[in-house]
């Protein structure tokens, strides 16, 4: 191994590494040379997501609620806290300890980072502008949040981690940089989490009823996880510190009636589409303005939805298959045609 690679070799915990998000973050901090410690609860972490990483000489598992004092014995220089459950039907399931995560959790982090002098990003999200008034969302925008609805265990607890996060700046605690993720896909997600991206993948791949809820005209930007992981190390290790939130997403729109249609092009799929009610609180507008990510960071997306999307249907058709192995699934080919109307 080369000097300059041992020499700028970080030791880096990734609160959720076992997640969606954390096991790619995971991978890509192992691939620029850094020693990763995964710290996982498993409650929406998958073991198979980091399951190829089990045997590198640097990496290791802690298996951990966030919620509880943590312990180490040894510094680490940044912390990533990516964890806690990210979709409604995780998040609501049970929503105290969602808020007790976000809140209780990331106080735990912070006082790790504090002990040891180590950076910190916090993952927030665009579900602190709520149901948004203003469009595209700016990180000045104080958003449109119902503080008592069945989403606020989540988009106010996050809400209140920012606030932890920033006091702790202010305080000269702690150098904490804060991401608003924007909706994000690919591959690892899980079946069951309800996002609208694997809901439709998943229906078609089962030949199943593809379901839209409300009209399918509420709106949404779709971030590749390739993008999305390249934003968060970019705002972690910028200097100097932004000092303020940076949102992170795709600024491409897409209605979630064409997503569907580009979904059923690309799954040869008996599927039909079904309407059922939007669900409470459900934003019907969703795109980040990134001006503020490419004028700090340098940094934006290069994954069109069009792109993003075929290896996204190939690995939960290679994920459902070995998890589901009768009934079959539907095979999965090229795209069907062209996707009339709908940019990439």
């Amino acid at each position: 191994m080369k000097i300059d690679t041992i020499r700028h070799r970080k030791t880096i915990l990734v609160a959720g590494g076992a997640g969606f998000l954390g096991s790619h973050l995971c991978e890509a901090l192992i691939g620029q040379g850094h020693h990763v410690i995964c710290l996982d609860s498993f409650l929406t972490g998958r073991p198979q997501n980091i399951e190829p990483l089990r045997n590198h000489p640097r990496f290791e598992q802690i298996e951990h609620d966030i919620c509880d004092p943590i312990a180490l014995d040894r510094p680490i220089d940044q912390v990533y806290n990516l964890a806690c459950p990210a979709s409604p039907p995780h998040y609501q399931a049970d929503p105290i300890h969602t808020m007790m995560t976000s809140v209780a959790g990331t106080g735990q982090l912070l006082r790790l980072a504090e002990r040891y002098g180590a950076r910190f990003l916090q993952a927030s999200t665009s579900e602190v502008y709520g149901d948004p008034e203003e469009h595209p969302q700016r990180e000045n925008y104080w958003g449109h949040v119902n503080c008592t609805g069945p989403r606020a265990c989540y988009d106010e607890g996050k809400r209140a981690a920012e606030a932890l996060c920033f006091d702790e700046l202010r305080s000269r605690a702690v150098d904490v940089r804060v991401a608003r993720i924007f909706n994000t896909y690919g591959p690892r997600m899980r079946a069951d989490d309800g996002r609208i991206v694997s809901n439709l993948i998943v229906q078609a791949l089962r030949n199943a009823p593809m379901t839209i809820y409300g009209t399918g005209s509420q709106s949404r930007s779709f971030c590749y996880v390739s993008d999305l992981i390249a934003g968060l190390m970019a705002l972690m290790n910028v200097e100097p510190n932004p000092g303020v939130p940076v949102n992170l997403g795709n600024s491409g729109e897409f209605t979630i009636a064409e997503l569907a249609k580009m979904v059923t092009a690309m799954v040869p799929t008996t599927s039909s589409i079904i309407h059922e009610p939007l669900p409470v609180d459900d934003p019907q507008r969703r795109r980040p303005d990134i001006t503020r990510a490419k004028a700090i960071l340098g940094w934006e997306p290069k994954v069109p939805l069009a792109e993003g999307l075929p290896a996204t249907i190939a690995w939960f058709a290679a994920d459902l298959a070995e998890s589901e192995p009768a009934p079959p699934l539907v095979a999965v080919g090229r795209t069907r045609g062209t996707i009339e109307g709908i940019a990439g």
